[in-house]
């Protein structure tokens, strides 16, 4: 199965104040029939940076089968550490970056590595949202996710 998720997280500008991560998931069933799920949970007092990583991991763990997957995020620190290969050399140095340094955000790293495991996945760079409505409907997902500390709902396929 064909999946286009988009993704953003949101640390509304402080890092210690609350964020949030908004998730659009697209896909199309056997019948043909096109679906558009939302994923939006807010969070208190963490970083823009696993916010983005959230996102990801909510997306990808929400499907409930292997697929074939375009996934977009405006978040370099998601997108380089696969296109970038950043991530393979955090593995082979034991998580380490190159100045010798601990990788931030391990454990969600790592739940990533294993929500991605099943999928084929492109990971695509939105740089300012380059004007996709999808996106852009992700991003106020987050914002509003971080200002109202929306529940989580689970979605699957």
């Amino acid at each position: 199965m064909k999946v286009t998720i988009y993704t953003d997280g949101s640390a509304r500008g402080n890092p210690d104040g609350p964020g949030g991560y908004g998730v659009v998931i697209i896909y199309v069933d056997p019948r043909g029939i096109k679906h558009v799920k939302e994923i939006s949970e807010g969070f208190e007092k963490t970083t823009n940076n696993r916010m983005e990583l959230m996102g990801v991991i909510a997306g990808l763990e929400a499907l409930n089968r292997p697929c074939e997957i375009d996934l977009y995020s405006d978040s370099q620190y998601v997108i380089k550490a696969f296109n970038d290969h950043w991530i393979d050399n955090w593995i082979k140095k034991n998580w380490k970056k190159s100045d010798g340094k601990p990788v931030l955000n391990i454990d969600l790293w790592q739940r990533l590595l294993a929500a991605a495991e099943p999928h084929r996945i492109c990971w695509h760079w939105v740089k300012g949202h380059a004007g996709h409505k999808e996106n852009e409907r992700c991003d106020e997902l987050a914002t509003n996710a971080a200002d109202n500390l929306l529940p989580y709902t689970a979605v699957t396929l």
